[in-house]
């Protein structure tokens, strides 16, 4: 397996889509509001990659996972982490998460900020063993309970 940036020429936006959604399959009932995933599309996540860092896990060409980066003034965010469900569990997320944490070295960011879902207590226990420490809980709009945590990881 080999994490790669994506690059300009890259056109396989369609295959992405089926990992993410693959990937964020099993929360379909359990989280609420729904995942963002579902209102992804090939276009937008092509523009998505316009305005983020994005790595893959490739595995013979296959599209393993992948991992959405953006520079924030302190941290670099990481959202869409989204690894195949027959390959979690192989070291796909934390080679991706890897990759992440070179590039916010390499940008002079000090830490990886994400957000999961409060139901998903196994993310929680997941990212506290890749060094994340829950840093804030949030709300989505019109809700009047926290929805998710944000976690970060210092560098």
């Amino acid at each position: 397996m080999d994490v790669q940036r994506l690059g300009a020429s890259f056109r396989r936006y369609d295959e992405l889509l089926a990992v993410i959604r693959s990937a964020f399959a099993y929360m379909d009932g359990r989280i609420d509001p729904p995942s963002s995933a579902l209102q992804l599309t090939a276009a937008s996540l092509e523009q998505k990659a316009l305005t983020e860092i994005v790595f893959l896990a490739v595995d013979r060409a296959d599209i393993a996972g992948c991992i959405f980066c953006r520079p924030e003034p302190d941290c670099l965010y990481v959202g869409k982490l989204a690894v195949l469900p027959k390959r979690q569990g192989t070291g796909v997320g934390g080679a991706l998460l890897a990759a992440a944490e070179r590039e916010a070295r390499t940008l002079g960011l000090a830490a990886l900020r994400l957000e999961t879902r409060i139901e998903l207590v196994d993310n929680h226990t997941r990212f506290r063993a890749w060094g994340f420490e829950k840093s804030a809980e949030k709300r989505h709009a019109g809700y009047d309970r926290t929805t998710s945590i944000e976690m970060t990881k210092r560098l």
